[in-house]
């Protein structure tokens, strides 16, 4: 029995790793379907009008352009496990650009906003939807603990851009902490 004890340890290793390689590279395929969708819905802001965007969940609604990290990422309505797997979700209840509130989009640390610890105060963001394009500057970057629930306030006072994912970057399991990034428009 001992002599086996190895070659399980290492049959379940490849398993484990084969798993991790299979589902990065599923979502990473499930992204590119949803950004073929995002881009046709951006793409109709010359004929579509504001008052009749109304997105459906788990539906791309439009693109999170990075420049500084080079980035075209699709937005999905919503932010459930399967929204996330697609793109980068949109917060139910929180403002689209142009309503005077708070705009809140989420994705995984370990996908769609891999490399977001490199922006830094004074990177842009461009949100694209049917009904026309917005240009936010980050005006800061905050961590906090993932139980922080002051975060998303949902407030409809003046139009902020709120990005957020897990932190660290690198930890593996789930992130005891957020990281947010803060956007005004420009």
């Amino acid at each position: 029995m001992k002599k086996y004890l190895p070659i399980c340890i290492i049959i379940a290793g490849l398993a484990v790793t084969g798993y991790g390689v299979w589902k990065v590279m599923d979502i990473g395929h499930k992204t590119e379907q949803t950004l073929d969708k995002a881009k046709l819905a951006a793409g109709k802001s010359e004929s579509s009008k504001k008052e009749d965007f109304k997105p459906k969940f788990g539906e791309a609604v439009g693109i999170l352009e990075i420049p500084k990290i080079n980035a075209e990422l699709p937005i999905v309505e919503g932010t459930d496990a399967d929204d996330l797997e697609k793109g980068v979700g949109h917060y139910k209840g929180s403002y689209y650009p142009d309503e005077n509130g708070q705009i809140v989009l989420s994705g995984h640390r370990d996908t769609v906003f891999r490399r977001t610890g490199e922006l830094k105060k004074g990177d842009q963001l461009k949100v694209k939807l049917p009904y026309g394009s917005f240009s936010y500057e980050i005006d800061k970057t905050k961590i906090v603990d993932q139980a922080d629930k002051s975060i998303i306030t949902l407030q409809h006072n003046k139009e902020e851009l709120i990005l957020t994912t897990c932190y660290p970057f690198s930890y593996i399991g789930n992130a005891p902490k957020r990281y947010i990034i803060y956007g005004k428009p420009i």
